[in-house]
């Protein structure tokens, strides 16, 4: 390529498990929208490269080491894109399984919005906003956007939307955790748009209300297996799973919304049992420690006259 003006960056969100949550999507501001709720954000999550190369007809491609088509992040790149006439070829490595609810479409928009949106001069809010909104329209979770942007450890979801229109509070969360694939993806899109299916959600979460008023790790984990007991959305072979961890001395809970687990063992002795049961149990599983950190700019703009 010839000319000036090519340039690019990169970025990184982390994933994140829910936990419980309940859906605050009442609202007519749509950046107050989402969820309250806690989780963990992990260490692992999205990568994304975004490079312009400016000149010839105006184009977005967006790709994923997944070869899986990546419609929100997409959305993201394109409402993001600089407006000068080139190409726009954006890039997504996932460290962790898509669709298994470890908010890889919250966590994709995040790092997409803050890739690209640094190439066209947009401030951070307006990135993390675009993120959000096309999360929630797109279908992908309640308030994953939120969940990420601002810091890492356990997160706790007090006020529905995006910050500063919602509230998000972190706090450290010293030590790993262990996540795990057991089935299927479950269809969140269709879920999360089933208002029967919301209200089972809020019935479920009793007991958030004095979780995010006195916040602590182990009322986290134990909600959070009341949580996934009382929404009973987890397969036969993950209820297994679940009940074995617990038996071994670990807390574990579903992750929302997937066929997958996230286990805090409550010892060394503990953690010991775990790590021989999933091995001879042969569930693939790996142990990763919580973030310290949110969504962020890796690489700032570099630029070149050709590439």
């Amino acid at each position: 390529m010839t000319g000036s003006g090519w340039r690019e960056a990169e970025a990184f969100a982390p994933a994140h498990v829910t936990g419980v949550f309940a859906p605050a999507v009442a609202a007519r501001d749509p950046r107050a929208r989402g969820s309250t709720g806690a989780g963990i954000v992990l260490e692992l999550g999205v990568h994304a490269r975004a490079e312009f190369r400016p000149g010839g007809s105006r184009r977005v491609r967006v790709s994923s080491d997944q070869g899986v088509p990546l419609p929100i992040s997409e959305d993201v790149a394109r409402r993001l894109c600089p407006a000068d006439r080139g190409s726009l070829f954006v890039h997504l490595a996932h460290h962790v399984p898509i669709g298994q609810g470890f908010g890889t479409s919250a966590a994709g928009a995040a790092a997409t919005a803050l890739a690209v949106g640094t190439l066209s001069g947009n401030s951070r809010s307006e990135m993390l906003e675009v993120a959000h909104l096309a999360d929630l329209f797109g279908g992908g979770g309640l308030g994953g956007v939120a969940s990420i942007a601002g810091g890492g450890g356990l997160e706790l979801r007090t006020r529905g939307g995006l910050p500063p229109v919602g509230r998000t509070v972190h706090r450290p969360l010293p030590g790993t955790v262990f996540v795990g694939v057991v089935g299927d993806p479950l269809l969140s899109p269709r879920l999360l748009r089933d208002p029967r299916f919301l209200a089972r959600v809020g019935a479920a979460s009793d007991g958030l209300a004095e979780l995010l008023r006195h916040p602590g790790e182990s009322s986290f984990f134990e909600l959070s297996e009341q949580f996934t007991d009382r929404l009973g959305l987890a397969s036969r072979p993950l209820t297994r799973v679940l009940r074995a961890l617990r038996r071994r001395g670990a807390w574990a809970g579903q992750a929302m919304f997937g066929q997958s687990f996230f286990a805090r063992p409550r010892s060394s002795e503990g953690r010991r049992a775990v790590v021989r049961w999933l091995g001879a149990a042969g569930i693939p599983a790996v142990e990763v420690a919580a973030a310290q950190t949110g969504a962020r700019l890796l690489v700032r703009p570099a630029r070149g006259r050709s590439r």
